[in-house]
């Protein structure tokens, strides 16, 4: 592995003046944010299986992994997870990085092999299409819009909104089967108007957990200050977290922090799509696990079917020699 006096020299390699970027793009709250890729809507986007990602160095600078904060918004926490500075900027420290990633790896593939359920959450701009993309592609449950107070604490609740939106659904899609085939609609033409904004409306918090019937086994964030209620819902129910956390965040909030920038679409795709390999890696363990379990249960059963078979033709034979037996002793002598 490179050195990290190395990441810098390497640095200026990949890209050309990596720090005066920050002069050149547009800054927002005094951070230094990559321009957003022009993408489609994230309903409208395809999904095509790919080659698995690799957290090395050189992807980490190609990503901007290494931009932090401006100095005066640190937190003193991130202190072991900063390199140095630069133009006023903090560094942060990739090798750091690449650890903390590499255990946080390792806990996301665990989780998957035992058949927990991940939440991916991101409510950021830039992180919107990387989370629902990546949650699709690897199965995994996401929210990408708006964090409603209580979405794990309060559940219960949560869950009667998703059965009232599939409830819509379906009357919906019985509205317009009938409509269709020329029969009469139960609902005139406003209440399914009102009805389809109702639909949209609980689509847009809750259509990324539809299927989620219990709280996740583990929640992947991004931006631990934006998404500071669901950080705190987490701890309270015990539910671990992995989290991008940038200079300016807390990385004691949550259990497995990789310091990261957390405001550039390049970075959070990345680890977006890095989380998601894990998972299905994860995934493809725990299939082959109860394909084992299946024939091992299969073998085991054979043996039980053999042994009853056995008893039973020792006990046709019994019953055969006795029924002789009795015949023979009747016949005159």
């Amino acid at each position: 592995m490179e050195t990290a006096s190395q990441v810098h020299d390497n640095s200026s390699e990949l890209k050309t003046s990596d720090v005066t970027k920050s002069q050149t793009e547009p800054k927002s709250n005094s951070k230094v944010v990559e321009p957003k890729e022009s993408t489609k809507s994230q309903t409208n986007r395809d999904i095509t299986p790919r080659e698995p990602v690799e957290i090395n160095l050189r992807s980490l600078l190609e990503a901007g992994v290494h931009f932090g904060h401006q100095t005066s918004r640190w937190n003193p926490q991130m202190t072991k997870y900063i390199y140095g500075t630069r133009n006023g900027i903090h560094v942060i420290n990739l090798p750091r990085t690449i650890e903390t990633w590499n255990v946080a790896r390792e806990v996301i593939k665990e989780v998957s092999a035992r058949g927990g359920s991940i939440l991916f959450v991101g409510t950021k701009k830039q992180a919107q299409d990387a989370v629902v993309e990546e949650a699709r592609r690897c199965g995994a449950f996401h929210v990408s819009r708006r964090w409603l107070g209580g979405m794990m604490t309060n559940f219960p609740t949560i869950r009667k909104r998703i059965e009232r939106m599939n409830k819509v659904d379906q009357i919906l899609a019985d509205e317009e089967e009938n409509q269709k085939i020329g029969k009469a609609t139960k609902y005139t033409k406003k209440e399914r108007l009102m009805m389809t904004r109702e639909r949209e409306k609980l689509e847009f918090s809750l259509g990324g957990i539809r299927d989620m019937y219990a709280a996740p086994a583990l929640m992947f964030i991004i931006d631990t200050k934006r998404e500071d209620i669901a950080i705190k819902e987490a701890n309270k129910l015990d539910i671990p977290v992995v989290a991008l956390v940038d200079t300016n965040c807390d990385p004691s909030l949550v259990q497995y922090p990789i310091p990261s920038n957390d405001d550039g679409t390049r970075a959070i795709r990345l680890f977006c799509a890095a989380v998601a390999d894990a998972v299905l890696e994860g995934k493809n363990t725990h299939s082959k696990r109860l394909g084992k379990d299946s024939d091992l249960a299969q073998k085991n059963a054979a043996p039980d079917a053999t042994e009853k078979s056995a008893q039973k033709d020792s006990a046709k034979t019994k019953t055969e020699a006795k029924e002789a037996k009795v015949e023979s002793s009747d016949k005159p002598i």
